[in-house]
């Protein structure tokens, strides 16, 4: 028999009382008080409480005592007014119940193999392994929810001010510079091999050479890094590039995005502008390019810091490195001290920093064929390296190329602060460990000798 739900399990209110209703959910708690039977019905909106009346049907109460934690199940029956001394109102629906008159199991389950609390009870690494079980507890479906709100109030306010949502390649070209690529080796070129992106930076530039003029994209990116609290294999960013711009219009933007996402995402008005604080005197006050300014009168506190170094000098490599990336354009009143003094020169690079978390990094970029070169060589990168990894690019900014700059605000760091979360791993639906293991899916995994072989590929 199909079952036609009429409400959710969060739904029903006191304007409900005596209408006949229809629910499904899970079992979230089986009470046996002898005469009654208590059940909290939980879907993904709420717990609804159900009752049993042993008198009223036998072979109902034959049925109600073989539910057990996490069964699907359909009931039938009345909205009724809670006794006196028995509301709940630590729950919108804790002034009513179901009376049940039909019960059907649509799915029995085994015995979970932690309980659905609020509160993780469970490993993180069992929860990850039934991940799926693990959703289903209702603090991880807000966080879901609250990720779903994020997403939407930044495409609405993006497209309000004229941007264009544009998703660039997935599968692209190695060009190492920072963290390293994740590299898929390509069956109909052997010996070749695509890299998962670490950001969309050199197409969104190359969308601005093509006159989009505002562009941004939820964009999915790809580090293989040692992994921590705050950073995943994979993992999303609020992706921003705009022409014809300067900082002061990149800082009102990102400022009026936060600005509306905190008052619709959690009610909460932000005091606007950002107070902005310079990469020195962030170093010289605090000790760190990501001071907490938080205090009791500004909890929700960000902060912009500026103009970082250009360079940084790399012991290792012997050689000085981006401190950024080597997209970022230099100061203008620095650039004489590029050739004699590369440690003076500041950048026009800004983070947006939360709580002491740095959520966003950006920069006014690089258009100029010649600059980008001059800053490649300063780097290390040989002329002929530079067109290897870059020439795409370095084409491009001989055809017009606009004055650009952008940010990218990580959507997962800023959930986990929203959400007050101590880690990433609970805003995303489907995360790895901190070993870059998934113990749902089992990845990585072994692959089959034909695959192997027809990727012209052979292990060690």
């Amino acid at each position: 028999m199909e079952h036609v739900r009429t409400h959710s399990c969060g739904g029903l209110r006191e304007a409900d009382i005596d209408n006949r209703v229809t629910l499904i959910g899970w079992v979230h708690k089986r009470r046996d008080h002898g005469k009654l039977i208590f059940i909290d019905l939980r879907d993904r909106e709420g717990i609804t409480q159900l009752v049993f009346f042993p008198r009223k049907d036998s072979d109902l109460m034959e049925r109600a005592d073989t539910l057990r934690s996490e069964f699907l199940i359909a009931v039938e029956g009345t909205v009724a007014r809670r006794p006196k001394g028995t509301i709940n109102d630590k729950i919108p629906t804790g002034t009513v119940e179901i009376a049940v008159e039909d019960v059907t199991v649509l799915n029995a389950s085994k015995v979970p193999p932690f309980e659905l609390e609020e509160e993780a009870t469970a490993t993180e690494e069992v929860r990850l392994a039934y991940r799926a079980l693990d959703l289903r507890r209702p603090l991880m479906f807000r966080n879901l929810l609250m990720r779903h709100k994020v997403s939407f109030v930044t495409r609405r306010y993006l497209d309000r001010l004229g941007f264009l949502e544009v998703e660039t390649p997935i599968l692209t070209k190695s060009t190492p510079e920072g963290a390293r690529d994740y590299l898929v080796p390509s069956r109909l070129n052997p010996g070749k091999f695509y890299a998962l992106p670490q950001s969309p930076q050199l197409f969104k530039q190359l969308l601005m050479v093509a006159g989009i003029e505002r562009y941004f994209q939820i964009a999915r990116c790809f580090r293989d890094e040692d992994l921590r609290a705050d950073r995943q294999p994979e993992f999303t960013q609020i992706d921003i590039e705009m022409s014809f711009i300067t900082e002061e219009d990149i800082y009102r933007l990102v400022e009026g995005l936060m600005a509306e996402i905190f008052k619709e995402v959690l009610g909460s008005d932000l005091e606007t502008p950002f107070p902005r604080m310079s990469y020195a005197e962030a170093m010289e006050k605090h000790g760190s390019d990501k001071p907490n300014l938080k205090t009791d009168q500004a909890p929700f506190a960000f902060l912009w810091v500026t103009e970082f170094p250009l360079f940084e000098f790399s012991e290792e490599e012997k050689r000085w490195v981006s401190l950024h990336h080597p997209f970022t354009a230099p100061h203008p009143a620095d650039i004489p001290l590029l050739e004699n003094d590369p440690a003076k020169v500041r950048s026009r690079a800004y983070d947006l920093v939360l709580n002491g978390v740095e959520i966003g990094s950006g920069s006014i970029r690089i258009h100029e064929r010649a600059l980008q070169e001059k800053i490649f060589s300063l780097i290390g990168l040989e002329d002929e390296e530079a067109r290897q990894r870059f020439g795409f690019l370095l084409d491009a900014f001989d055809y017009g190329a606009p004055p650009h700059g952008g940010i990218a605000p990580g959507l997962d760091r800023l959930l986990a602060l929203l959400c007050g979360c101590e880690s990433i791993r609970d805003v995303i639906a489907f995360p790895k460990t901190q070993n870059a293991i998934c113990p749902l899916s089992k990845a990585p995994s072994d692959v089959a000798a034909k695959q192997l072989r027809e990727l012209h590929i052979r292990l060690a």
